[in-house]
């Protein structure tokens, strides 16, 4: 993983620095924070094998504090690049009244648990912006999307951990409204539905520009998907409460 940020940051650093010599080009830092919600999480690992539980019903999920950083640039008007880093990490704890066979190793009912759910995103993205009129813009694109997730269970007396690193493409597609010369209404985001499992990750924002370089925005994200395979079973969804700053250079 370390290898392919190195590798981004790279390719990033020299596009950026190849716009930056053409007057039609602008660098942007998106920052976004808020505090995340543990909607539906069901798990079962083996897909076919294990016991089907919820990290976020059966067991207790506490709301998190999350970040997310984006980087890039538009450049002729129209084209945009940028790199995205969305970590996720939620635990949670309790207990379940049945047995729990989770990756090979089984959980006596009423043994209180811990359990841990990370799915990190790293996102490359590039998009097309189709229609570009005053009060107006659409996009389309595409975001290639190294996932990097863990669910484990813990207990005092054993643990279990599945680890899966993997590659997913997504469609990307942006649409804004500017209600005013600073006011605008957005949704932005990526998603996919395929045989082998969905993904979506949405925000509808209002963004408000402070300055020239300066946005501001407030707004509900939404992320859920998961996949059902004899390895394993997972649909979850997450509810973001989110602000952010928007910096162009």
């Amino acid at each position: 993983m370390k290898r392919f940020l190195l590798i981004i940051t790279i390719l990033v650093s020299v596009f950026i620095l190849s716009g930056l010599s053409s007057l039609k080009s602008q660098v942007f830092l998106d920052l976004e924070s808020g505090v995340v919600f543990s909607g539906y999480n069901d798990v079962r690992i083996p897909g076919d094998q294990g016991t089907l539980f919820s990290l976020s019903e059966e067991l207790d999920a506490s709301p998190k504090v999350f970040y997310r950083v984006r980087a890039g640039y538009t450049f002729g008007t129209r084209h945009n690049l940028s790199v995205l880093y969305a970590p996720l990490e939620v635990k949670s704890d309790g207990s379940l009244n049945r047995d729990l066979t989770f990756e090979g190793v089984i959980f006596p009912a009423n043994t209180q648990l811990e359990g841990t759910y990370k799915f990190n995103s790293y996102r490359l993205t590039y998009r097309y912006d189709i229609v570009e009129r005053p009060k107006f813009e659409f996009g389309l694109g595409f975001t290639a999307k190294i996932r990097d997730a863990k669910v484990a269970v813990y207990s005092a007396a054993d643990e279990s951990i599945k680890t899966n690193v993997g590659f997913v493409p997504i469609i990307n597609f942006h649409a804004e409204w500017k209600a005013g010369e600073k006011l605008s209404f957005l949704v932005d985001g990526d998603a996919l539905a395929a045989p082998q499992g969905r993904a979506e990750d949405v925000l509808v924002a209002m963004q408000y520009m402070v300055s020239e370089k300066i946005g501001i925005k407030a707004g509900y994200r939404i992320l859920e998907g998961g996949a059902d395979n004899d390895e394993v079973y997972n649909f979850s969804l997450f509810n973001y409460a989110a602000v952010g700053l928007e910096f162009r250079f």
